[in-house]
């Protein structure tokens, strides 16, 4: 049964010529009935022929074969043609145009319909009744095609609803898509770069202990040992660094304290710095400012800038060059200075391998500044050397932890690492 369902909605033509013939069938047992004189009985026939193709064709071509049934009904006028089986047409194609017809021909079929049973019992009015009689025969065969006018109307517009739920449904899919495509390449974004810091600043470090380790192997055993021992510390960092994004990553796994360790932020910056003297490269710190909690945003940003800046310091400064980092805290921004008196951009560039990631990390910079909407700005000093400034803008919530909340002001340190004067 199925089956014979799917032929009959793939040959729609063909259903509608089985109609055709149908209905011809029965007009030709009205003609040669005998009701109708000879001469009338012949030009009927071409009458009928017309409406079956109505039929036949009537949602191939509905404008078409509506202009086609008024031309015939205004002939059964003329040629004195009575109302017959083979007018059923007239109320399909009425239907036909009100379902899929252009709006003009809707409207038409409609005018047409309710005017034809009007014009019809005027031409050829029942037999033996009075006014009241013509008056209920006109109403009911009006009705009919009221009906199938309101019946095609009503299926247009469930079809356009349809049309529109599923347009709209295809449209939200697509939305759907679009935003999954955006937050999965925005979640490789954020773990690029989260991957690129802790691989980037902790392995570089390591390499350069144990390029001195193996330098000063055998005339300087301590010295050595305690490069050793900085590689197995930063060594340890890293893997803990990684176990908190393989954390963030196993979203299935309950959280504990070895998977997910907090995040680095503003506090966590004297510890890397330390790390950064003992790998060979001085670096002055300062803060200016009374410090103050802040949203954890702008602290992993703020750490995680200085890091790759010092990294990139170490790779591409030189063997002589030195650092200083600047953090300054104003009432609605955190402001970051970290530049170097190396040779900066103005040299050669570094050697195979020391590209970091074909410009990865000053992306990574600009990205994460991006997403707490500060500004960065990075290149070379006017007396040579790097310089990354980066301003990013405090919330609210950090503006109202004004002096009654702030922590004590972080010191800074010398070249040699000993304590200096605080910054205020």
């Amino acid at each position: 049964m199925q089956r014979l369902y799917e032929f009959l909605r793939r040959h729609p033509t063909g259903v509608d010529t089985f109609w055709a013939v149908v209905t011809a069938g029965f007009a030709g047992l009205w003609i040669f009935s005998g009701e109708l004189e000879p001469g009338r009985r012949i030009a009927a026939i071409p009458v009928t022929l017309a409406l079956g193709t109505v039929i036949a064709l009537r949602r191939r071509l509905p404008e078409r074969m509506l202009l086609l049934a008024a031309a015939v009904g205004v002939a059964q006028l003329v040629l004195d043609i009575g109302t017959n089986p083979a007018d059923f047409a007239l109320l399909v194609i009425v239907f036909t145009v009100g379902a899929i017809g252009a709006r003009w021909a809707s409207r038409v079929a409609l005018a047409g319909g309710l005017c034809a049973p009007t014009i019809a019992a005027l031409r050829w009015p029942p037999e033996n009744g009075n006014g009241w009689t013509w008056v209920v025969y006109t109403a009911f065969m009006t009705v009919p095609f009221a009906l199938a006018w309101v019946l095609g109307d009503s299926l247009r517009t469930r079809r356009a609803y349809y049309a529109q739920l599923e347009e709209r449904a295809a449209r939200l899919e697509r939305e759907r898509e679009a935003q999954s495509k955006v937050a999965v390449a925005a979640e490789r974004a954020r773990i690029a770069r989260e991957l690129h810091d802790v691989v980037a600043h902790n392995v570089s470090a390591m390499v350069v202990q144990a390029d001195g380790a193996a330098f000063v192997l055998d005339t300087a055993p301590d010295r050595t040992r305690q490069a050793l021992g900085t590689i197995s510390q930063t060594g340890r960092q890293a893997l803990a660094e990684m176990r908190r994004l393989l954390g963030v990553l196993r979203s299935g796994e309950p959280p504990g304290t070895d998977t997910y360790l907090p995040q680095p932020g503003v506090g966590q910056l004297e510890e890397l710095i330390a790390r950064v003297r003992e790998a060979g490269l001085p670096v002055r710190f300062a803060v200016e400012g009374s410090s103050r909690p802040l949203p954890s945003g702008v602290e992993l940003t703020a750490y995680r800038i200085v890091q790759e800046a010092l990294t990139n310091t170490r790779k591409h400064a030189g063997p002589q060059a030195g650092a200083r980092v600047r953090l300054t805290y104003r009432r609605t921004a955190l402001d970051l200075l970290v530049e170097d008196d190396g040779r900066g951009d103005s040299a050669a560039p570094p050697a195979a391998g020391g590209a970091d990631g074909l410009g990865q990390g000053l992306i990574g910079m600009r990205e994460r500044v991006g997403m707490v909407g500060g500004r960065l700005t990075a290149g070379p000093r006017p007396g040579g050397g790097f310089r990354v400034a980066a301003v990013l803008p405090l919330g609210a919530a950090s503006q109202e932890t004004g002096p009654r909340d702030a922590r004590p002001p972080v010191g800074h340190r010398n070249d040699d690492g000993r304590s200096g004067c605080r910054s205020v």
